[in-house]
């Protein structure tokens, strides 16, 4: 009786789920040697705004064609009619661009970043970011993001060695982040002037985050 009790006991506990154990922590995301093998990586059918061309294509599907920045900018950041104007911009482009099947297309974009640190706890290199800006003939393109992990960390595998040697003897180590996701609905594009370049237009996709990859900034293709 006791042999059949304990048995019981012994199935019973397999089959209950183990909520007492603790969660096996994902794997960090590596460090990939060339922008391919990142790629590779994100989720397939996806449109790749990596350069100007793709870039323009994407903001004609969604927008048509580019604003007048002239009529728009007037007299400059001061001119009592700036903003407003600005923001009738944004929002008749906002009603024009509603219902677009751009949307709803995954897309990938790239942020540079650097190697700060590496982080013994969790067995990485903490990443810092930066926004990347491309000039096209809309004018200057900076894709922002949301959603995106308050912390990034790349494992470098078998490089890990010879890149802290690198950091300490205080060499910048440049990689390129991969930023895959949709455009925010409700604040898709967003238009601004440039605050480096007076009258440069600054057209600023809003892209909400669902995937990361890194690669090292002079990773061949």
């Amino acid at each position: 009786m006791r042999t059949l009790l304990a048995m019981a006991l012994l199935v019973l506990a397999w089959s209950m789920p183990a909520t007492g154990l603790a969660e096996i922590p994902s794997p960090l995301p590596p460090l990939h040697k060339t922008l391919s093998a990142a790629l590779a990586t994100l989720p397939p059918e996806n449109h790749l705004l990596l350069d100007r061309e793709p870039i323009e294509q994407f903001l004609v599907a969604l927008d048509g064609s580019p604003p007048d920045w002239a009529q728009v900018y007037g007299h400059g950041h001061y001119d009592p009619g700036h903003d407003e104007r600005l923001f009738a911009l944004n929002r008749e482009r906002d009603a024009q661009r509603e219902g677009k099947e751009p949307l709803q297309w995954l897309v990938t974009v790239v942020w540079l970043g650097e190697l700060s640190r590496f982080d013994e706890e969790e067995g990485g290199f903490r990443v810092a970011l930066g926004p990347k800006f491309t000039r096209t003939s809309w004018g200057e393109v900076r894709f922002k993001h949301e959603d995106l992990p308050a912390t990034l960390i790349a494992s470098a595998g078998e490089a890990t060695a010879d890149l802290k040697v690198r950091m300490q003897r205080g060499e910048r180590i440049d990689i390129d982040v991969v930023l895959c996701g949709r455009l925010v609905p409700d604040e898709s594009l967003v238009y601004d002037f440039s605050h480096d370049v007076e009258g440069l237009g600054l057209i600023m996709p809003v892209v909400r985050i669902e995937a990361v990859a890194f690669v090292l900034a002079d990773g061949s293709h």
